[in-house]
């Protein structure tokens, strides 16, 4: 499902039990210095993510100061982050001149503690190259180094690096949960992206293949665009001379840790790409 760009006047884009994609939530709230938001989402935990601009965010008693560092975009920095537990209230407060800010959701029953992710904090690998036109980044917010300290939510920025290329390549698939003997092979994982280009009038294709070798559909995404993945492989490309970044909301059924199924007809790919195992192993 492709959302196009909208102003959701600080209202879930996402919201609980989404028929696409319930197993996610995801909000988008604009504010401007001094302002504040609160919220609370019962049966789901979340993570704030200032994609700019600065914010002081209250959680259970505790005080998180000037999370984010970004001014300009999403490409001036990395990221930071706040964690909070299912069903808990979160209040925000805007410190600089404007605050765009992620809300990212999973749904979770158990309630944990809140904590902040600062920039020191992130698990971050970069994969792909010019060659094969894969190229990318990958900073997790809440990755491989919080997994026990967090539900079946995982949350990440990724770039394409240089002027366009493809992302989420080989393609792959999480829609079921799955095993071979003992060994889980496929984590059934609802996914949803926010895309945003540099320049921002750059624009990209979202393409999702339902079955391996199957006609499929593709989306124009563009600066703003939101994307719904509930199954099948799901490649993403950006036009040549335009920098693509997605944030990234992953909320499993039975496990945190993501288990990508790869696509049958690509999977020797897998063998031509520099350090995409890499990029596998940090998605738990």
């Amino acid at each position: 499902m492709h959302i196009p760009p909208h102003d959701n006047h600080n209202k879930p884009i996402v919201d609980v039990d989404n028929p696409t994609v319930p197993l996610n939530y995801f909000n988008i709230v604009k504010l401007t210095e001094g302002q504040s938001f609160d919220y609370l989402v019962p049966g789901y935990e979340t993570c704030i993510v200032p994609a700019t601009g600065t914010v002081t965010v209250h959680v259970e008693g505790e005080v998180y100061r000037d999370i984010g560092v970004r001014e300009i975009d999403v490409f001036d920095g990395d990221p930071e982050g706040v964690y909070v537990p299912t069903g808990t209230k979160a209040h925000f407060t805007c410190r600089s001149a404007e605050a765009e800010v992620f809300i990212a959701g999973a749904k979770y029953d158990q309630v944990l503690k809140p904590f902040e992710v600062r920039t020191k904090d992130l698990d971050k690998v970069q994969y792909g190259s010019d060659e094969t036109k894969t190229h990318r980044r990958i900073a997790h917010i809440l990755g491989a180094g919080c997994h026990d300290r967090v539900g079946r939510l995982l949350v990440s920025e990724l770039f394409t690096v240089g002027a366009g290329g493809w992302s989420g390549f080989p393609s792959h698939k999480h829609d079921t949960d799955r095993k071979v003997g003992d060994e889980m092979i496929e984590t059934r994982h609802d996914e949803t992206y926010n895309f945003r280009f540099k320049p921002n009038y750059g624009s990209g294709v979202q393409m999702l293949q339902r079955e391996d070798n199957k006609p499929g559909d593709a989306y124009h995404i563009m600066d703003g665009s939101t994307i719904c993945l509930d199954k099948g492989y799901h490649p993403c490309a950006a036009l040549p001379g335009y920098e693509m970044y997605y944030f990234t909301i992953l909320g499993g059924l039975s496990q945190r840790s993501l288990k990508q199924y790869f696509q049958p007809t690509h999977e020797e790919q897998l063998h031509t790409i520099p350090g995409i195992m890499d990029m596998v192993a940090k998605f738990k």
